[in-house]
C-alpha cells in the first residue's frame, strides 16, 4: 500500500489562490499490493470538514453542516461534521467535504466549494446528495476517486476489483491508456472495475 499524510497550512479559494498543503508520501518498497472492494457493506459512520474563511460572522461552516445534515438524516443518514473557522486564507471561501465509511472498508466521499451566488445551503444540500447517490448505487469507490485508482490497480500485483456509481468517460478514457501504454488487462461488467496489474517493481 502507499503511505501519505496531508496537512493543509492555508487554505486557497479562487480566484487569489494562495493555498499551501504539507505532503509526506513514503516511497513504496517492493510492489503495490491489489485493491479489492467487492461489496459496499453497512454504512458504519459519516464524517465531515465545514470549512469558511473569514465568513464566521455569516455562520457559513454552521449552515452548511445544518443543510447537508437536514437532507442526510431524510434519507435515514447523519454526519458528525467538524465546523472549521479559518482566518488565514488570503480572502473569503467555504467548502464542505463529507465521507462515509462502511463496514466493508470502503471510504466514500463527496465535496463540494464556495462560488458566488452558490449559498451555504446549496453547498450542503449538493454535498449531501452526492453521497446519497452513491451510496444508493451500492459503489465502493465515490465518483471522484472511481477514475483515480484505475493507475495505483493497473500497477500494483494482482488483480484489483471495485465498483463505481456509474461508467464515465473519465473512467473510460484511464482504462484505455492503462490498456495501451502499461499492457494492462481491464474488464467492466455491470460497474464493477476489473484490473489485473503488470506487478511493477519500484
Amino acid at each position: 500500500g502507499i503511505t501519505a499524510e496531508l496537512n493543509i497550512i492555508r487554505p486557497g479559494y479562487v480566484p487569489r489562490g494562495g493555498g499551501i498543503i504539507q505532503v509526506g508520501v513514503e516511497p513504496v518498497r517492493g510492489k503495490l499490493k491489489p485493491i479489492n472492494l467487492p461489496a459496499q457493506g453497512k454504512v458504519t459512520r459519516i464524517q465531515g470538514i465545514a470549512l469558511s474563511s473569514h465568513l464566521k460572522e455569516r455562520k457559513v461552516s454552521e449552515r452548511m453542516a445544518g443543510k447537508c445534515n437536514e437532507v442526510l438524516e431524510s434519507q435515514g443518514y447523519r454526519a458528525n461534521i467538524e465546523l472549521v473557522h479559518d482566518t488565514a486564507a488570503l480572502q473569503r471561501g467555504a467548502a464542505l467535504a463529507l465521507y462515509a465509511e462502511t463496514s466493508s472498508r470502503c471510504i466514500i466521499g463527496a465535496d463540494r466549494a464556495g462560488a458566488p451566488r452558490r449559498t451555504s445551503e446549496d453547498i450542503g444540500r449538493s454535498v449531501a446528495n452526492s453521497l446519497t447517490e452513491d451510496l444508493s448505487t451500492g459503489a465502493t469507490v465515490d465518483r471522484y476517486l472511481a477514475d483515480q485508482l484505475i493507475f495505483y490497480a493497473a500497477l500494483a500485483d494482482g488483480i484489483s476489483e471495485y465498483r463505481i456509481p456509474r461508467l464515465t468517460e473519465h473512467v473510460e478514457t484511464n482504462l484505455w491508456l492503462v490498456e495501451t501504454i502499461l499492457g494492462a488487462q481491464t474488464e467492466v461488467d455491470e460497474n464493477m472495475v476489473k484490473i489485473q496489474g503488470i506487478g511493477y517493481h519500484s
